[in-house]
């Protein structure tokens, strides 16, 4: 059997479930990896047979996306080179992780793709940012990357098709601890912008790991590093807190390890504005507008908050793997697998 995973490379937390998924899939059959954008601080420990440019988007500096800068680099004549060349074909199960050459490749020839994504399930959640339908992001989410099938997964499992989140290995084998210290992830925030906020709250020590710093430094109260993975686990497992983007990965890891947990949903995206819906509620979590000096009381009151969340999280990436499988024609006709749902956790 020949199996095609596709990952989205813009950002770490796509890149973070292949890893865990990527060796059960193996188990199967022969798995080629298939990577587009550039934008992840990850080392990626799987050989990569296809590395596109892909149709991906660049943060900016001041709670967004950088539109100009997403628009130079993308090009439609480059992404429809890159789907037409795409041998989907040759596999007899497509994976796409929220990636776009795949999923747009086995549309255009045929095939069928699995979308398997936290974007998978975004749509489908209870919860939805107010004026929903208005939402162009909705429209992104639907057609970026569209699949025959859905595997979704979120921060809590709704539906028979949705998963509760697959945290890492590393992660999950972490012994969590309570050193003082607030963890900082927000990548679409400069630099300036996160230490003009977070100087203006004493008494706290913040770590802040940034896209844009090549070197570790401090300003009073607030230390910058580099983005490294492993010091990041160390960092967000040692943690009173973690402050960071309403993305899925890093929230999803802060619950698992019962940090208290305060978000910032990036401007203009309906993924995270959605999430930011989910995680409102659950008990302990914090969701800001805008990461502002007009916040800083808000943050200043998740600090002094004694409410921490509280969630059940299992091993659940075998259970995965027997769902996908199941869902291919192709597998069913080969090996014989169990109806594997995922348990339905409110």
């Amino acid at each position: 059997m020949k199996i095609l995973y596709a990952i989205q490379g813009t950002g770490n937390g796509h890149m973070a479930r292949a890893m865990d998924l990527i060796p059960e899939f193996k188990k199967y059959g022969k798995v080629d990896v298939l990577l587009s954008g550039y934008h992840y601080e990850l080392n990626f420990p799987f050989d990569i047979k296809y590395h596109f440019q892909g149709f991906g988007y660049f943060f900016g500096n001041n709670g967004g996306i950088n539109i100009r800068k997403t628009y130079q680099k993308n090009s439609v004549i480059r992404f429809v080179k890159e789907i037409t060349e795409l041998p989907v074909e040759k596999y007899d199960l497509v994976i796409s992780d929220f990636e776009p050459v795949s999923a747009w490749a086995c549309r255009l020839k045929g095939r069928e793709c699995i979308s398997m994504s936290h974007q998978a399930a975004v749509m489908d959640a209870p919860y939805q940012p107010a004026s929903a339908e208005k939402w162009m992001g909705k429209n992104i989410l639907k057609y970026y990357a569209p699949g025959h099938h859905k595997i979704g997964f979120h921060f809590r499992a709704f539906k028979d098709f949705i998963f509760t989140p697959i945290i890492r290995k590393k992660v999950r084998e972490i012994t969590p601890d309570n050193l003082m210290h607030y963890t900082v992830y927000l990548p679409s925030y400069s630099d300036l912008h996160i230490i003009n906020i977070l100087s203006k709250i004493d008494g706290i020590e913040w770590k802040v790991f940034s896209k844009n710093a090549s070197v570790p430094y401090s300003y009073f109260n607030v230390s910058i590093s580099p983005i490294n993975n492993d010091k990041f686990i160390e960092s967000l497992a040692s943690s009173t807190g973690v402050l960071c983007n309403a993305g899925f990965e890093t929230p999803a890891e802060a619950l698992f390890l019962q940090k208290k947990l305060c978000v910032v949903p990036m401007k203009h995206q309906y993924e995270q504005a959605a999430n930011a819906e989910m995680l409102k509620s659950f008990k302990g979590v914090c969701v800001l507008p805008k990461f502002s000096e007009d916040e800083v009381s808000s943050i200043k009151n998740w600090i002094l908050s004694e409410d921490k969340p509280s969630v059940h999280y299992p091993d659940n990436v075998s259970e995965v793997v027997l769902y996908a499988l199941s869902l291919a024609d192709t597998i069913r006709k080969d090996i014989p697998h169990p109806t594997v749902q995922p348990l339905i956790n409110y």
